[in-house]
């Protein structure tokens, strides 16, 4: 008895057709849509020509950028500018990236190893975030502090006194 076989064509031989995603489009790999969403990220970061932040990939590597953020005009870091390394996991953008100041930051949500605590980078973190949000939040963060959760409690002690409080920071 004859069988009635239909071939499958496939870019994938012998897997059968390729996977798809929502859309119907050709799924890829997980790690090509973090690639791609960077790069997306990157252009749109470049485009919007905000005033005081910058970011790019850290030479070759997508995964690992390095931003720059500006202390917002009228704050006690009007005038200095601060380094920040920006890592993403695998599962970003579900997963907030690990954000650090590298630049030393008196603040008082920023620890001395440069550790934020900021929502967004927590509990409220959504995939809605972009690079730019996350950076311009941060900026924000810098002339309004949350005092309310502190990671250096002298600063946050001293917020309140801006003199007492710039006897503290490293112009850059």
């Amino acid at each position: 008895m004859a069988q009635n076989i239909q071939p499958q064509s496939s870019t994938h031989p012998g897997q059968g057709p390729p996977p798809k995603d929502l859309t119907g489009a050709e799924a890829r790999p997980a790690g090509a849509q973090i690639n791609q969403r960077l790069q997306h990220e990157l252009m749109s970061l470049m485009m919007a020509n905000d005033k005081g932040i910058s970011a790019f990939p850290d030479g070759d590597k997508l995964l690992s950028w390095v931003a720059t953020v500006e202390g917002p005009p009228g704050s006690v870091y009007e005038g200095m500018s601060f380094k920040l390394k920006l890592d993403f996991p695998p599962g970003y953008p579900y997963v907030a990236p690990i954000v650090r100041f590298t630049t030393p930051c008196f603040h008082p949500n920023v620890d001395l190893q440069g550790n934020i605590c900021l929502d967004i980078l927590k509990e409220k973190w959504s995939a809605l975030y972009e690079v730019r949000t996350l950076l311009l939040s941060i900026q924000v963060l810098l002339g309004e502090p949350n005092n309310e959760s502190p990671l250096n409690s002298q600063a946050a002690a001293l917020w309140s006194n801006p003199q007492a409080f710039r006897k503290h920071l490293t112009p850059k």
